[in-house]
């Protein structure tokens, strides 16, 4: 399960990032529309700030994550999975009703890509920090945690805008970073899987608990301040290949699923990696393994943020 070490300089370059889809929430009352559906103080969200947002059910279940980020004044963007953006879309916009907002999807005319290492520098001297925007021509770039001491951003444009001329980057060394950076990202296989702590999205900045109602909220803080969460989110290393709403089992427990997973890659060179769900009594002992108690076993890595360990903390 070991990887070749980084040589954190080697790595850079640019991804095309077709699985990101850009929605677009504007007009007058888009900040107040958004501040009631997510779980992202999106009123207090500043010009130049990078911000992660859920979007739940009634039950507290996270249809959608999103990086969300001011456009302009009345306009923000909603980067999600291009698997989920049209229902994500629909069900906002069953929402708006008399409110003043209108929620596009942006796909069609805007693309994503993925920057990393010396490419950010390469695009913008002044690339932004992470969580922070930066104007880019007509497009922006947006700062990302750094992951194994590589720097990253991803950058949104108009899709008529032929991306910078830089190394390419393979797809899977990104996916691979994505996971290890232990930020999820929701995707049609998990959607309404996960209350947001089960996938530490408040661990990671992405709920906001003083902020007010918004669907599911009753839920989220009751998970929160009852000490009822029961499953986390941790980081694995396997030699099997993983993929989203794969199922976890512990050695145990053969007939009971003791998790899920939620981001994976498989990186030639540096190891597969995979974001799951998973109960934390599995992790007291035994072991985890994809898709059955006969596959591929799992080994608990460290995340770059303190996970409880217990049901509450």
């Amino acid at each position: 399960m070991s990887s070749q070490p980084f040589n954190a300089s080697a790595v850079t370059g640019i991804v095309a990032l077709p699985d990101w889809t850009l929605l677009r929430a504007h007009g007058a009352d888009a900040a107040t529309f958004l501040q009631g559906q997510l779980t992202q103080d999106v009123l207090g969200l500043q010009e130049g700030e990078v911000r992660l947002s859920g979007y739940c059910s009634a039950k507290g279940r996270l249809w959608a994550s999103f990086v969300i980020w001011r456009l302009g004044a009345e306009d923000f963007g909603l980067l999600c999975s291009a698997d989920i953006a049209a229902a994500v879309r629909k069900r906002l916009s069953m929402h708006v009703l008399r409110a003043r907002c209108r929620i596009d999807d942006a796909g069609s005319d805007w693309a994503a890509f993925g920057l990393v290492g010396a490419a950010g520098a390469s695009v913008d001297a002044h690339a932004p920090a992470p969580w922070r925007a930066r104007q880019q021509g007509p497009g922006w770039m947006l700062g990302l945690p750094a992951v194994e001491q590589i720097p990253r951003w991803l950058l949104v444009q108009p899709a008529s805008v032929p991306p910078p001329d830089l190394p390419a980057l393979d797809v899977e060394a990104w996916r691979w970073l994505e996971a290890t950076s232990g930020v999820p990202r929701i995707t049609a296989a998990t959607s309404e899987q996960f209350v947001p702590q089960m996938v530490n999205l408040e661990l990671v900045g992405g709920v906001h608990f003083q902020k007010g109602c918004y669907p599911g909220q009753e839920v989220v803080a009751r998970s929160q301040y009852r000490g009822t969460i029961k499953r986390r989110m941790h980081l694995f290393a396997t030699t099997g290949s993983a993929r989203p709403g794969q199922e976890l089992f512990h050695s145990d427990d053969p007939a009971q699923p003791a998790g899920m997973v939620v981001n994976a890659a498989e990186a030639p060179g540096w190891g597969n990696r995979v974001l799951a769900e998973v109960k934390l009594a599995a992790l007291e002992g035994g072991s985890l393994h994809l898709g059955s108690t006969a596959g591929p076993r799992l080994q608990r890595l460290a995340l770059p943020y303190a996970v409880p360990d217990l049901a509450h903390a």
